[in-house]
């Protein structure tokens, strides 16, 4: 592989407007991500009732793509931070297709648990590289837009990974879900090849300050870590991030099951129930995040981490509604004003940490976030879920989730009010010397 401090292609080279193309090339890769990643959780009953699996056994199976994950993620985002990203990307796209065709093969729960882990390691590299190029193609005035775009890629993905999987495997058994959804990654993976195009590094904050792109060395893990240690603001992200991540592993790991047991809905109308309206309707916040965040960002240092904050204050109540509510028609208004505010942060998951932290260590930070949100956050909801469901109910379990966004609305609070001015202020100190 190429290494990151030699110059790829000129960004602006094909067309002005490539650096959008090239957010939608990736909103490609991004949708079989999530759809890959989805797809196991509209299965869940026939799973449940083929290999006689209980609750926590369940659980785990989601635990298990969100352990590997979370635990590979910073070594993915270091790599990621030395190499060209379109080849860990690439790579990366094609190795989990792979290892999701061959879920299909498992014959207990040994092995699906194998293949769910193996899953995890294949798509870790994505979301590090993916966030990084799109910084490069992006500056201030279009980051957060451009990654609300792409965000929307997950929400498309989660519905589709969703009903299709409870769709095919209603009709046709579990196993050729995970079949069709790892073979077009694989045909994706082949028609992009040619078209993605490797940018410099630094190249949008290069052109932000009206300098040509500097050469960017990767940093030693001692380096990003001292960077990490005295940037208070990006602490306060991660947590927020973990917190977050935890109630969204729930509801999808969880409310495709939950629709099904108390409403007796069909393996495919849960499926699609559980993701439709809120990825429709995060669909519809996060792009509107994104712009408001550049805005506000324009005025403030605190501007996307204030949109971050509206959002996560607007999930908790409806979460709780989610999980107490006796009515189909009340969840889905739930699911509905989640999936909203849920985009207004998602939409700056990673624009809001770039902010404080140099290029040359961007990867590496999406990496850390991953672990901290998949290992901590992620890795735990769905066992942590399926032990309160066995003694209090999945319904009151899904409840206190909520708990997970009024931690996070805190964490945002103290950046916005305590330390994100003098973040910034610091970085562009930096950033301003010679390298």
């Amino acid at each position: 592989m190429m290494p990151a401090s030699r110059k790829s292609a000129d960004p602006t080279s094909p067309s002005p407007n490539y650096k959008w193309h090239v957010v939608a090339m990736l909103w490609g890769i991004s949708f079989f991500n999530y759809a890959d990643r989805q797809a196991i959780f509209s299965v869940f009953p026939l799973l449940e009732a083929e290999m006689q699996l209980t609750p926590v056994q369940l659980g785990l199976l989601g635990s298990s793509f969100a352990w590997v994950y979370g635990l590979c993620a910073p070594f993915a985002g270091n790599v990621v931070d030395r190499v060209r990203r379109k080849s860990a990307i690439l790579v990366g796209l094609h190795a989990w297709s792979l290892i999701c065709v061959a879920t299909a093969l498992s014959r207990n729960f040994s092995h699906l648990l194998f293949f769910r882990a193996a899953e995890g390691l294949g798509e870790t590299f994505y979301y590090p590289a993916s966030m990084s190029m799109i910084s490069d193609y992006h500056g201030k005035t279009t980051r957060s837009q451009a990654m609300g775009v792409h965000q929307t890629s997950i929400y498309l993905g989660t519905i589709a990974g969703g009903f299709f999987s409870g769709w095919i495997g209603q009709h046709y058994g579990w196993r050729w879900s995970f079949v069709v959804f790892g073979a077009l990654g694989i045909l994706l993976g082949l028609l992009l090849s040619r078209h993605l195009i490797e940018p410099p590094r630094g190249a949008a904050d290069s052109a932000d300050s009206g300098e040509p792109p500097k050469a960017v060395k990767g940093l030693s893990a001692l380096q990003f870590l001292r960077i990490v240690a005295t940037t208070p603001t990006l602490l306060l992200i991660l947590g927020a991030f973990m917190c977050t991540t935890f109630v969204v592993v729930v509801l999808f790991s969880w409310m495709p099951k939950f629709l099904y047991d108390k409403f007796h809905l069909s393996l495919a109308t849960a499926g699609l129930v559980a993701t439709l309206f809120a990825q429709l309707a995060s669909m519809a916040g996060a792009p509107l995040g994104g712009w408001l965040a550049d805005r506000w960002r324009s005025r403030t240092a605190g501007g996307r981490l204030m949109v971050q904050l509206i959002g996560v204050a607007g999930c908790a109540p409806f979460v709780v509604l989610c999980g107490e509510t006796g009515s189909v028609f009340w969840v889905v208004i739930a699911l509905l004003a989640w999936g909203f505010f849920r985009g207004l942060y998602e939409a700056n998951t990673f624009a809001a940490a770039f902010d404080v932290i140099p290029a040359e260590a961007r990867g590496t930070t999406v990496g850390l976030m991953n672990l901290v949100g998949w290992l901590v956050g992620g890795g735990t909801a769905p066992v942590i879920i399926g032990y309160l469901a066995q003694l209090k109910g999945l319904s009151r379990a899904i409840a206190l989730a909520s708990l997970g966004y009024v931690a996070a609305g805190i964490l945002f609070a103290i950046a916005v009010l305590g330390f994100v001015h003098r973040d910034l202020a610091r970085l562009r100190e930096a950033m301003a010397k010679p390298r």
